[in-house]
């Protein structure tokens, strides 16, 4: 467990139409509009202890605007802060925004915007919102196949195992795993918790040249079989697939990708290992022993390669590369100005 991150609260995404964005997670995710503030609007899934979980923000491109990760403590905070300041960057602090207090902001070595934060509203759910649960906060959404909560967000980097160990040096996270491609020592993928997940960040190669991008952003179902029903629903409402269902190696989670209207990557996830190991030391998987898909029976769509916003250049994911990007990769010098 991190010294100073308790989980990843919630993100903020852009996207060229929030209305249609907002639209595709409220009719056919089964997320809640809780809040409009400023042209965003803030989402929250029925399973979300914190007021909300996803924002939508007007941009140009889909993307990713700020990750948010909730500190264990008022002094956490301010020794997360310190520890990201001793490790090369100086952010902000800010007086706190909806549903959320104080808060040190930074663009991570990578360009990604992260924000570290304390104090969160939790929700407290209207009478007719209450669950017979008595730990939840809400009752069950009662559209089929929709997530319990927010889990994980995938950026992409052009040195994945690099930003691994950044993230891991100066907030505590711990590194679960890498994958390499089989021909060479080369990352293409890490994963980082900062509790006993699999991982509540990831890492994908990216070999273009604009920072700070994200690949999906991922959400929780409690069973295998409420994966196999979110399927059959996306996909009786014209939603296509765009890979999956299936299982993950590493992490050893069921997936499911598709995107929203934006274009952005979406994944419901269940299942996944508890690891509560000290000493863990993180094992380096490839494409051919499963990494991506554990059954090593189907191939992982081009499109995975592409993250957000988007890029001409070509990117990795957990499967691997394309040849053109594994020749760059195996041998950099191969293209004239290159050596």
């Amino acid at each position: 467990m991190s010294r100073y991150l308790a989980q990843i609260a919630h993100l903020e995404v852009t996207s060229p139409d929030v209305a249609a964005s907002v639209r595709f997670y409220t009719e056919h995710f089964g997320l809640r509009v809780v809040d409009e503030v400023d042209g965003k609007v803030y989402l929250r899934a029925w399973g979300d202890y914190h007021r909300y979980s996803l924002i939508v923000a007007p941009g140009e491109e889909p993307g990713l605007a700020w990750m948010a990760w909730r500190t264990h403590s008022a002094e956490a905070l301010e020794q997360a802060a310190a520890s990201v300041e001793a490790h090369g960057i100086t952010g902000t602090w800010n007086e706190g925004g909806p549903g959320h207090g104080r808060s040190y902001d930074f663009i991570g070595p990578h360009g990604h915007g992260t924000r570290l934060v304390w104090e969160m509203e939790k929700y407290q759910a209207p009478d007719e919102l209450k669950s017979s649960w008595l730990d939840r906060p809400e009752r069950r959404s009662d559209k089929a196949g929709a997530p319990r909560f927010f889990d994980h967000v995938t950026v992409a980097s052009r040195a994945p195992r690099e930003m691994a160990q950044w993230y891991s040096k100066a907030l505590d996270l711990r590194i679960m795993a890498y994958a390499d491609i089989d021909e060479a020592p080369i990352t293409i993928l890490a994963f980082l918790t900062t509790n006993e997940k699999s991982h509540d960040l990831g890492i994908v190669i990216d070999t273009s040249d604009r920072p700070g991008r994200v690949n999906h952003v991922a959400f929780w179902l409690d069973t295998h079989e409420e994966l196999l029903i979110a399927a059959d629903v996306l996909m009786e409402n014209g939603i296509p697939i765009e890979y999956g269902p299936s299982m993950h190696g590493i992490g050893e989670q069921n997936f499911l990708y598709f995107r929203e209207p934006s274009g952005l990557r979406i994944e419901l996830n269940s299942g996944g290992y508890r690891n509560y190991l000290p000493d863990w030391e993180p094992n380096v998987w490839t494409p051919s022993t499963g990494a991506s898909n554990i059954y090593r029976n189907s191939v992982m769509p081009q499109s995975m390669q592409e993250s957000f916003p988007f890029a001409k250049q070509g990117t990795g994911t957990e499967e691997g590369v394309s040849d053109e990007v594994k020749q760059a990769l195996l041998d950099p010098a191969s293209r004239l100005g290159q050596g």
